[in-house]
């Protein structure tokens, strides 16, 4: 299978302001119920996009990335498991199958 290497996956740029600065956010989970992993999909693809069956790559600002933390208890209980990284500095990522890089893009969430 061929690997795909993305250089500066994400390039942070360390002169923004904090509240302008933007992350690379992975979440990963493992939720038992289906009807609660269905409704964490659909509220996780409102900050980001799929790149695993259960997990997300979010590109967000600071602010973003506090409600998309405030928003995660409504999902999960104390059985499921639940992993958010927010990634600073320049990254990159090895990729083995059809995943496309991670666009920046204006994240509203209603």
């Amino acid at each position: 299978m061929e690997v795909k290497l993305f250089e500066d996956y994400f390039l942070f740029d360390e002169t923004e302001p904090e509240e302008k600065r933007k992350y690379l956010v992975v979440v990963i989970y493992d939720v038992i119920d289906n009807k609660r992993r269905n409704r964490l999909a659909k509220y996780l693809k409102s900050f980001g996009f799929r790149v695993q069956k259960s997990a997300f790559e979010c590109i967000l600002d600071s602010k973003t990335h506090k409600k998309l933390i405030q928003g995660i208890s409504k999902y999960v209980t104390d059985d499921d498991l639940l992993r958010i990284y927010r990634l600073a500095g320049n990254a990159d990522v090895q990729v083995w199958g059809n995943i496309q890089k991670t666009e920046v893009d204006e994240v509203i969430v209603v």
